[in-house]
Parts: C-alpha cells; structure tokens; sequence
C-alpha cells in the first residue's frame, strides 16, 4: 500500500521510510503542509507529524480530513492530553508519541487500516449489528425498525436523527458534522439501541483494539459526539461498563448512569 509520510525531520524520515518499504509499502515522503496537501490523494494512509514549519500539524490534519478519508495516525513529539485529545477530535485514528517502539507503529498502522477497511466486515465501515443487517430495532422512543431493500432506516431519538447508510446525523433538522470514528461509535450504539456495550466491545469493533481503553480515546469520541450535537445525553454513561444510546432531553436517573 502506498503511504504518505509527512515528516521535516531527515532521520526520523528515514527511519519511517526505511521499516515502511520493509513491509511492503511505497512511500512518498513530503516535509511542509502543502505538499501533504498536494498528494494525499495518492495515500493508502497517512503518517503525520504535527512539528512541522509552514503550518500547524493540527490544522493540516483539519484540512487533510476535509479532502481525504485514507487512514490517518499521528506521529508526534507532542504528548500532553490537551495535545492528544485534540489529535483524535480534528479526525486521527490513532496518536503516537515520540519516541515509539518501531514494531508497535507497525502493529498499529496494521490494526488501523483493518479498522478502516471496509472489506475486513468491522464496525467502521458497517456500523450495524451483523445478527441485524436489514436495520436496526427501535425501543424506549427510538425509532428506525426495518428497511428497504436490505438498507437500514434511519434511527430516531428525541429531536436527534442517525442515518446509518448516509452517515450523517441531524439535531432538530441541522446536520452536524461527526468525525468518521464519532460517527461509527454512534450508529454502533443506534443499531442497538436497547443494549448496553461494554467499553471492550466497543474498542474491538470499531477500533480493532480492545487494549485502546488505557488511551481514552472511545471516552474523546463521546465528549466530541456529545458535544458536537449539543445533546449531554445522547450518549449514556453506564459506569465502570460502558456506553449505551440514551435520550438527548433527560438523563436516566436511579441505575448509576448519566
């Protein structure tokens, strides 16, 4: 597969470049935001350092997410929360710090392109329930049974509407724009509505990697998804289990969620 390495530092380039080609990947190694710009078309995915001298790492990340839908995993020195947190929310699919163990990256570059493939079956690419492929049941005043033609109808709690084959998510008629990993947490948790899914099993579908929980990765996407759509509740928290779809008007209250 072909890779996009954005990277200004020759020896770290290097160093990238040399265990990527290694494994079988081409790679085109570029060291400023616009040529990143220039040729992320051509990535399979994408290796980002956020050091770099012409623009903002996070903002070329923005920019990259508006143009490209190819993998993407930041490789940085930066490594405060704030940092991180922000990485994941502009659209990442994972977040390594330097300095890293070469063979982890490579796990991890692995495990994000199965995540994001969407012949590996995974909840990325098909957010609904395998046992459910026709569409997603409807209870407790969520709305969505059945389907046409095998392709599921969207799901509907309070004034919040999740399309599972569009992608997309409205509040009260306006669309709101998810990350694509915020958008796969909601719609896994909208094709089942009536269960609760453990932190674990969440992590296995969509990221491939029940070990990410160390990382709080799935609790940013939450806050971002909760944030974003201006519902707190859409997203309920069961605590020390996991997340459930809640009602975006009311909180549950009595049963140690929120």
């Amino acid at each position: 597969m072909h890779a996009l390495l954005v990277e200004d530092d020759d020896r770290m380039a290097r160093a990238l470049g040399t265990a990527l080609a290694q494994r079988g990947h081409t790679v085109r190694r570029v060291g400023r935001a616009l040529d990143a710009l220039r040729h992320v078309h051509e990535a399979g995915f994408v290796l980002l350092d956020l050091g770099l001298p012409d623009l903002d790492g996070l903002e070329l990340l923005r920019r990259l997410r508006t143009v490209c839908d190819a993998p993407l995993i930041v490789v940085t020195a930066r490594c405060e929360e704030r940092d991180i947190v922000q990485g994941l929310r502009a659209g990442a699919d994972d977040y390594v710090v330097k300095p890293f163990r070469m063979a982890e990256l490579m796990a991890r570059i692995d495990t994000v392109r199965r995540r994001t493939d969407p012949r590996s079956g995974r909840a990325g690419a098909h957010p609904a329930h395998p046992a459910d492929p026709g569409g997603v049941g409807g209870v407790g005043g969520v709305g969505g049974v059945g389907g046409v033609g095998g392709r599921p109808v969207p799901v509907r709690t309070g004034d919040v509407e999740v399309d599972l084959a569009g992608r997309t998510v409205t509040v009260a008629g306006a669309e709101v724009r998810l990350t694509r990993r915020e958008f796969d947490v909601l719609a896994f948790l909208a094709a089942r509505p009536d269960e609760v899914h453990s932190r674990e099993v969440i992590l296995d579908r969509i990221w491939g990697d029940v070990f990410l929980a160390a990382s709080r990765s799935l609790d940013v996407h939450v806050a971002g998804i909760r944030a974003k759509t201006g519902r707190s509740h859409l997203v309920r928290t069961v605590r020390g289990f996991g997340y459930q779809l809640g009602s975006p008007t009311a909180p549950a209250k009595g049963d140690g969620t929120r």
